[in-house]
């Protein structure tokens, strides 16, 4: 009688139904979720829109009256065109003085006129001013030595910062970003010789500290990039 083989103890096992379906089930969630919350914030974003706007506009321009039914999205639409129409009338000569002699009545309010110059420089800096962007991310020893930071450099440092500074070299401005959230950090000013440039896009350094070290981006490394005097700006 011959006896059945004995099993190889470090041959790894099948997984099971349930083990399969759970990370099926996991692999899905990872597709749907992303999709899912996007679809799901744009819409919330529409309709904070048209509950907004819709009741500003007269009923017989609506087209609820005519259809039947409420659209979403209509009022996000006659949102863009009024503000297109602002700008492009605020750009003009006529405008333009609508726009100073009305800043000239709100200087002379001094609560309307601290919350208006706070809201218009934030305006300004969020969207008149889009053009500026990070130069670049960067690798800082922050909070102490030997402990390393992903930054962004934003612009060389001027005026009285760079002549207070008690530093011989030119100084970086470096915003130092947050995880989860990148949008809140620390403005900081670095010595040049103190920043080492990354090859890295800003929008690749962005997803590193979103996803606290979990995404990081596909690059090749360059030729010469392990010579610190290569990478250092």
């Amino acid at each position: 009688m011959r006896t059945p083989p004995e099993e190889d103890p470090f041959k790894p096992r099948k997984p099971g139904l349930f083990a399969g379906l759970r990370a099926s089930f996991l692999t899905g969630l990872v597709v749907i979720a992303p999709v899912g919350l996007t679809i799901w914030l744009i819409w919330t974003l529409v309709g904070w829109v048209d509950g907004f706007v819709l009741p500003l506009v007269p009923y017989k321009f609506q087209p609820e009256k005519y259809i039947g039914i409420n659209l979403r999205g209509i009022g996000l639409i006659i949102f863009l065109i009024f503000t297109i129409i602002v700008g492009w009338i605020a750009k003009g000569l006529i405008g333009k003085s609508l726009i100073s002699f009305a800043e000239s009545l709100v200087d002379r309010m001094p609560v309307v006129r601290s919350i208006y110059s706070g809201v218009k420089q934030i305006a300004e800096t969020v969207f008149a001013q889009s053009e500026r962007s990070f130069e670049k991310a960067c690798l800082i020893q922050y909070p102490r030595k030997d402990i390393w930071a992903i930054g962004f450099i934003s612009t060389r440092a001027k005026g009285e910062v760079t002549n207070r500074a008690e530093t011989g070299g030119e100084l970086l401005s470096v915003f130092v970003p947050t995880t989860p959230n990148p949008t809140s950090g620390f403005l900081l000013f670095f010595p040049r010789e103190d920043v080492i440039e990354l090859d890295m896009s800003v929008e690749e350094a962005a997803k590193l500290v979103i996803s606290a070290g979990l995404v990081y981006p596909d690059m090749i490394e360059a030729e010469g990039a392990d010579d610190p005097s290569k990478r250092r700006g």
